[in-house]
Order: C-alpha cells, then sequence, then structure tokens
C-alpha cells in the first residue's frame, strides 16, 4: 500500500508503555504501509550499553549526555540491546534531559523522509513528532504485559520470574511518567488502544482501521 496515496507524507506516532505491544504494532505497521521504522527505545538502550561498556555510572549525566551525541546507527544492530537488563538500564539514562535532546533531532531526521515514517516509544506524539498525521497510544493491563514479557524472555532462553518482570514493569511505569523529561503521556489528539484482550492480529487489525479513519481526515 502506497504510504503518501494524497500526496503528503504519512509519520505514525506510537507511544505507550513497555511491553503494551507497541513495538509488534509499529513493525507491522510499518511493513503494511511500506514505510521505515524505527523502535526509538533502541536509541536509549544504545546509550546505556556504551555507558556499560566503559564501565561507566549509568548516573553520570554528563557521560551519557557525550554516549548520545555520539551514537552512530550501527549501535542499534548490537543484539545485547534487546536482553532484560537493557531495558531497566534504558529507561534510566532516558531520564536524563542533555539525553533526550541529543537524541531528539536523530529522531526528527528519521521521520523526516519523503514518504514518512513509523516511530515507537515513550514520547513521540508529544515531544519528537507533535504535527504527526497519526498518534496512537498503546496500553494493556501490567500483570498481562508481564506474562507477555515473560513468554518472550523464556522463549529467547533467558531466565527471569513472573512476580520480578511486573515489579521492573511498575517501576518503570512509575519512571516514564514521573520524569521531568518528556513523561510517558497520552498526547491531546492521540487515539488510545488497549491490547490486553486482544491477540496481535486483532490489535493489528484494530490498529489499520485507527489509522486510516485518522489519515483520512
Amino acid at each position: 500500500m502506497s504510504p503518501n496515496r494524497d500526496g503528503a507524507a504519512l509519520v505514525i506516532a506510537i507511544d505507550g508503555p513497555a511491553a503494551s505491544g507497541k513495538g509488534t504494532l509499529a513493525k507491522r505497521l510499518a511493513l503494511h504501509y511500506g514505510l521505515p521504522h524505527l523502535d526509538t527505545g533502541l536509541l536509549y538502550r544504545a546509550v546505556a550499553l556504551t555507558l556499560i561498556d566503559a564501565d561507566a555510572d549509568l548516573d553520570d549525566a554528563g557521560a551519557a549526555a557525550r554516549a548520545a551525541a555520539d551514537l552512530s546507527a550501527e549501535r542499534l544492530s548490537d543484539p545485547r540491546l534487546r536482553e532484560r537488563a537493557m531495558g531497566e538500564a534504558a529507561s534510566r539514562v532516558s531520564s536524563v534531559p542533555e539525553v533526550r535532546a541529543a537524541l531528539l533531532s536523530w529522531q526528527r531526521r528519521f521521520a523526516d523522509g519523503p514518504d514518512g515514517a513509523v516511530l515507537d516509544g515513550r514520547d513521540i506524539g508529544t515531544v519528537v513528532c507533535p504535527a504527526a498525521r497519526v498518534k496512537l497510544f498503546i496500553v494493556a493491563a501490567p500483570e498481562e504485559r508481564a506474562r507477555r514479557r515473560h513468554r518472550e524472555l523464556l522463549g529467547r532462553g533467558e531466565e527471569a520470574t513472573l512476580a520480578a518482570i511486573l515489579a521492573d514493569i511498575r517501576a518503570r511505569d512509575a519512571r516514564d511518567s514521573s520524569r521531568a523529561a518528556a513523561p510517558l503521556k497520552v498526547a491531546e489528539d492521540a487515539v488510545v488502544l488497549d491490547t490486553t484482550e486482544l491477540d496481535a492480529d486483532a490489535a493489528f487489525a484494530e490498529a489499520v482501521a485507527i489509522v486510516e479513519r485518522l489519515r483520512s481526515r
């Protein structure tokens, strides 16, 4: 399907908490509309991994800002970025205003392609792409999100208890929603999609219907 059937670029901004299903939806929507996709969470994970590899403190704002300023696209292909521990580490560095500022232009350049793009993260609709034609905010109950993440980790051969994952998700939600720089929140013109009771195919069908409705306005 052509992303710009009406002659305008289509930017789809997808936000939501960890394990809500936004990443899966973003990838499928990007494929469906023939658009490039960016998981912006990988940027923050890459910054955190840079600090870890350098034996630097994750709470060292200066070191984190320098890592963000020097971040290259090649760094996003490191398989370690998908490990569970990197999610917690990314949440910590993402609270640093200088890190967010350094990565903001990176994300906006990606979204500024001729056809548009699909970006998912925590502040895409509110900060990165506030003028996006389509904004989705994906939610799910914390318990369901923990079950999904647990299945994902087990599938990759990683060991983790459901209780520990749920505690991690709740801690990340609190940190992401209360941080001073670009907190996780629903954009005023975003459509909230609750995936708690939806499987991947049903969530995708709902998302496509929302995208078509919003882009036709």
